[in-house]
Order: structure tokens, then C-alpha cells, then sequence
């Protein structure tokens, strides 16, 4: 499909608490290096190339960034590349960032933030974003333990004025109900795409009903990642291909579409390096896909395929 007139606006909107959105937004982790996320041997990416997809990115009509301050690797910060790019930014433009893990100056993970610690990143996104409060703040969690303690300090940081509007990450159904007695929660990200965690299924459509934003992440690649992009290599199931070859798309323009059609409050945040990517995933916003594409599709996905 082309993507020379597609604006993101043709996916349609949704509301993250008060702040209205394109449905197809941008994740920022691809921007600081070439190669697979946080690997030792990446290469930084081009600092011209990766402010220039960011600014065209917005020409597109994407006002939801997804962002990090763990999202550097040497010579890159993606918090330093959306304000180079960006500041002063447009009004209509929500930035959506994580806290939870960290990595030392060297790139290596460290322990996850205390309650305690959780300011100080909080903080840290402020000053590298050069934003007086965060829109959006997700609490990325790893494991199964309770969230309340670290979710009621961000909860404390909103009412101190920090941070507009909570969400969480990486979490289980018990995680948003324990987040929901504490505060609302605009948005759930977890990782999710065709064939991808179907056992998510149900807590997307518990979303839904709860009017909570679903967010896949690696909607396009899965379990093949490292890949990334609307290029993603490897191995495609044939159903993915069929899908693609009728609408003259691509198999990752399918499979960002599929995730747009499980319902009006799922999310996209690709990421790219590419300015070719970069239209090509906006344009996967405008294709409406089939009874009969999705029927194959949702097969696929229950196979866990």
C-alpha cells in the first residue's frame, strides 16, 4: 500500500486520560543504535538521520512518542534526540516514558528502582526531556511481586504535579487491578502482536471495558525482535503474507493493522530508524483489513504462531 499521502491521523484517536492521541504513535527505542536493543555490539545510530526521522515522524501526524531514559546507548540518548528534535514541543504532543529499570553509565542493567528511587528517575526523564512534568509515566514491572508500594510513590508524584497521568508495563491482570486501588491508570503496555502472548487477549479486552489504553510493544516483530522496523526479517507465516500480498502491503504493515483492529483503544508505538519505515508504518494506520484477513489472522494468533 502507499504511504505518500497517509497521515496517522487516519487510524483513528483515543484519549490518554485527558490527553487526545493518534492511534499509531512512535516508539523511541530504535533511535539510539543499529542493530539489536542494548546489545554490546550495536553501533550508535546517525544523530542527524535519527532527529530527522523524529521531526518527520511529527510531520506525519504522530503526536505519541514513546520514550526512556534507559533507551541510550553510547553516544545516544533518546531523551536527548526528542528534545534536540522537538523543543519547543507542539502542544498536541503527549510524551510517554518508563521508569522502573536502570542502567549504569556503562549500559549495564542494575537492580530495578525502589519506591524511593523511583523520584530520582522520575527526575532524570524531566531534565533530559526539559519538561516541567512527564504526561505519561509507566511503571515497567519484572515478576509477579505486588507494585503497590512503587506505583503508590509515582501515584504520590502525580499528585505532587510531576506527572500527568500513570500506566504500567510488563504486567499481569493482578498488576492493574492492585494499580487501580491506588490510582488511575490510563494505559497498559505490554508485549503483544499476532501469535504473540494470546494469553493477553483477556486483559486487553479487559482494558477495553475499563477504558484503559492497550499498548503493544514488538507488535511487528514478536518474538523476532531483534529484527525490528516495517523491514523485519525472518521467517513470515504464510497467512501474514496472503494478508499482505492482497492489500499490495507489506507483512509488517498486517501485522500493526491486526493489532489496530482488536479494538479502538489498542495503541501502536513502532519504532524505527528509518524514514522509509518511519511512512511506511503510518501508513499501516489507513488499512482496514478483512472479515476473511481477520479470520485467518486470529487463527494464526490463537496458534500461538
Amino acid at each position: 500500500m502507499t504511504s505518500q499521502t497517509m497521515t496517522a491521523a487516519a487510524a483513528g484517536t483515543w484519549t490518554l486520560g485527558d490527553l487526545e492521541i493518534n492511534r499509531i504513535g512512535f516508539g523511541a527505542m530504535r533511535l539510539t543504535q543499529i542493530g539489536e536493543a542494548f546489545a554490546d555490539d550495536a553501533v550508535p545510530s546517525d544523530r542527524g538521520r535519527a532527529i530527522g526521522v523524529l521531526r518527520r515522524a511529527v510531520e506525519l501526524g504522530v503526536n505519541h512518542i514513546d520514550t526512556a531514559a534507559f533507551y541510550f546507548s553510547p553516544l545516544r540518548s533518546a531523551n536527548e534526540l526528542i528534545s534536540r528534535a522537538l523543543a519547543p514541543y507542539p502542544e498536541d504532543l503527549v510524551i510517554t516514558t518508563k521508569v522502573g529499570p536502570g542502567r549504569d553509565p556503562s549500559g549495564a542493567w542494575i537492580a530495578h528502582a525502589t519506591a524511593r528511587e523511583l523520584r530520582g528517575q522520575v527526575e532524570e526523564n524531566l531534565r533530559q526531556l526539559g519538561r516541567d512534568h512527564l504526561d505519561v509515566v509507566n511503571l515497567r514491572v519484572v515478576g509477579s511481586d505486588s507494585i503497590a508500594e512503587r506505583f503508590g510513590a509515582l501515584a504520590e508524584l502525580r499528585e505532587a504535579g510531576l506527572i500527568r497521568h500513570l500506566g504500567i508495563s510488563n504486567v499481569t491482570p493482578e498488576h492493574l487491578e492492585e494499580a487501580r486501588a491506588i490510582a488511575p491508570v490510563v494505559c497498559v503496555q505490554n508485549m503483544y502482536g499476532i501469535g504473540v502472548r494470546p494469553e493477553h487477549d483477556a486483559l486487553l479486552r479487559t482494558c477495553g471495558e475499563l477504558g484503559i489504553a492497550f499498548v503493544p510493544f514488538y507488535s511487528i516483530a514478536g518474538d523476532r525482535r531483534q529484527a525490528g522496523g516495517a523491514g523485519a526479517a525472518g521467517a513470515e507465516a504464510e497467512e501474514v503474507r496472503a494478508v499482505a500480498r492482497a492489500h499490495g502491503a507489506s507483512p509488517a504493515q498486517v501485522r500493526l493493522a491486526w493489532t489496530l483492529q482488536r479494538g479502538a483503544h489498542v495503541l501502536a508505538i513502532p519504532g524505527t530508524g528509518n524514514p522509509d519505515h518511519l511512512e511506511a508504518n503510518v501508513a499501516a494506520g489507513a488499512m482496514r483489513l478483512t472479515a476473511q484477513d481477520l479470520a485467518a489472522l486470529d487463527a494464526l494468533h490463537g496458534r500461538g504462531a
